[in-house]
C-alpha cells in the first residue's frame, strides 16, 4: 500500500476519521462498508513510496505520487507499453474529488498536471469511461475546470451570507438533493468546506459564528 494511504485502512474507525465522518453518519456508512464493499482491516505487507519501480515478472511498473484525493493517492506507469493507470482521477464530468480530511484542491491540481505530461498511449481510469486509447485531450482543462466552477458558484451563494447547512442544501457538487442523503450530503459538505478553507485562505470569503460570506 501507500505509505501515507495505509493508516486508515487497518481499521473501520480509522477510515471514517481520515473521511472526516460524523458520528450520525457513521451507522448508515459502517452497513454500506460491509456490506456493499465488504471492508476488512487490511495491514501493508509491504509500503510503496514514488519512483517505486516493480518488475512484475517481465512487466515494468513504476509508481507515481498523485496526491490530493488523499495524501497518499498513487498512480501507476507502465512504460514498456506506455499504459498509465490514473486511479481515481476518472476525468469525469463530476470532476475530482478532495473531499477527506487530509485532501487537497491544490495537490489535486499538481497531481492532474504531472499525470497529463506523462508521455503514455493508453489511460485507464477506476471510474468513468474506465479507458482511453486516444490522447483524453480536452478532458484535462474540463476536469480541473470543475474546480473552478465549485469555487464560481459558491461565491455567488455567499453573496448572501449562509451556513453550512445552507451550503449542502444549495447541491454545489451534486446539483440536486439525492439519496442516500448520508452520503450526498456528506459529499457536498466535505468538498464544499475544501472551497472554503481554500477561498478564506485567498481573502475571498470571512466566516464569522459559523457563517460564511463573500468579502
Amino acid at each position: 500500500m501507500s505509505r501515507l494511504d495505509a493508516p486508515p485502512l487497518a481499521s473501520l474507525d480509522k477510515f471514517f476519521d481520515a473521511y472526516g465522518l460524523n458520528e450520525e453518519e457513521r451507522g448508515p456508512w459502517t452497513r454500506t462498508m460491509h456490506e456493499v464493499f465488504g471492508f476488512k482491516p487490511r495491514n501493508a505487507d509491504r509500503l510503496i513510496l514514488d519512483g517505486t519501480v516493480m518488475d512484475l515478472g517481465g512487466l515494468t511498473m513504476e509508481v507515481v505520487h498523485t496526491p490530493g484525493h488523499t495524501p497518499g493517492h498513487l498512480s501507476l506507469y507502465f512504460p514498456e507499453q506506455r499504459i498509465l493507470f490514473l486511479g481515481d482521477y476518472d476525468l469525469t464530468p463530476f470532476g475530482p474529488w478532495y473531499g477527506d480530511v487530509y485532501s487537497s484542491i491544490e495537490e489535486t491540481i499538481a497531481s492532474v498536471n504531472r499525470l497529463r505530461n506523462i508521455p503514455a498511449r493508453v489511460w485507464i481510469t477506476c471510474h468513468g469511461s474506465g479507458l482511453f486509447e486516444s490522447d483524453p485531450g480536452h478532458l484535462w482543462e474540463s476536469y480541473l475546470r470543475v474546480i473552478d466552477d465549485r469555487d464560481a458558484r459558491l461565491l455567488d451563494l455567499l453573496k448572501e451570507p449562509k451556513t453550512m447547512p445552507e451550503i449542502v442544501d444549495a447541491c454545489i457538487v451534486y446539483k440536486k438533493k439525492r439519496e442516500p442523503t448520508e452520503f450526498f450530503d456528506f459529499g457536498e459538505r466535505a468538498i464544499m468546506g475544501k472551497h472554503l478553507e481554500r477561498l478564506m485562505k485567498l481573502g475571498m470569503v470571512t466566516c464569522e459564528d459559523a457563517t460564511y460570506c463573500k468579502t
